[in-house]
């Protein structure tokens, strides 16, 4: 049977809805209206879904030295994927509203923990109802099942890394997935810092998605990405971002245009500036 490990389309997942090891996770999340996507959640979503809230179910605990979103440990996250149903043998597909910018960082975490048996729904839920297939309006029920996590610390870039890489020079290439103005220091609505990492380039995670949410070509995907490391496509990589949520974007995309999964810097953008200490660079106006 075919093993979806990075995107499906939404006839495909309609055609084996009903297959008894596949398990869809709704993500659906507002940064500015936290409680937003569970509402909608229960308002309508596809049938046998869970809902997997960003900041409950997809982080862990923030302190006083975490970005906005750390990741949760990792025996704590495998007992809520087995709530949710998800075993070893399960195919997982999750979705967002659209682009997948939520979605993504289930999909990555999930192969962080060894599971690549997990694709996000291309379009995501918009594709679906724009496809007119059936909703659920219920809460769902699921058997529990046994996840065990084989975490891969490989996949992680911590702070002190980063900064001791760039106090060295040569570390490896910064990919910062913000939008350009976020990245360039002329506007902030979420952090209290603007500007980004001395070194770090700019590729928005939303130049890797149509105006309707799905995914471009995988010949579009490479021109973009081109753009980013030009003729250089094999080396290792750094993704990031605001929190380590869109920077799980850029991930799948790099794999999308066959190039390298990056290491992931969980604690990005709002882990960075705590410290004042840590170089900060704009663009000039």
């Amino acid at each position: 049977m075919t093993s979806y490990n990075y995107l499906i389309r939404v006839d495909e997942l309609r055609q084996q809805l009903n297959e008894p090891h596949w398990r869809v996770v709704d993500c659906r999340f507002d940064l500015m209206q936290p409680a937003k996507g569970c509402e909608e959640y229960r308002q309508d979503h596809i049938p046998g879904a869970q809902y997997a809230n960003l900041d409950q179910d997809l982080a862990g605990p923030v302190t006083a030295s975490t970005g906005r979103h750390p990741l949760p440990a990792a025996d704590a996250f495998a007992l809520t994927l087995s709530a949710w149903g998800i075993g070893e043998d399960s195919q997982v597909i999750v979705y967002d509203h659209a682009s997948g910018a939520i979605a993504a960082r289930l999909w990555w975490m999930l192969r962080w923990l060894g599971h690549e048996h997990v694709a996000v729904l291309d379009g995501g839920y918009a594709a679906w109802q724009k496809g007119g297939y059936p909703v659920s309006h219920r809460d769902e029920t699921i058997v529990r099942a046994r996840f065990q996590p084989l975490p891969d610390a490989g996949l992680i870039i911590s702070t002190d890394e980063l900064l001791a890489s760039l106090k060295a020079g040569g570390g490896p290439p910064i990919v910062d997935a913000r939008a350009r103005l976020r990245y360039a220091g002329s506007s902030e609505a979420l952090d209290p810092v603007a500007g980004h990492i001395p070194g770090a380039v700019n590729h928005p995670f939303s130049e890797s998605v149509a105006a309707d949410g799905t995914w471009k070509s995988r010949d579009e995907l490479q021109a973009g990405w081109a753009g980013v490391f030009g003729d250089a496509r094999g080396g290792a990589w750094v993704s990031m971002c605001g929190s380590g949520v869109s920077a799980c974007h850029l991930a799948l995309s790099a794999r999308l245009a066959s190039y390298p999964e990056p290491r992931l810097y969980v604690g990005s953008w709002s882990e960075w500036i705590l410290d004042p200490d840590r170089p900060i660079a704009t663009d000039a106006a």
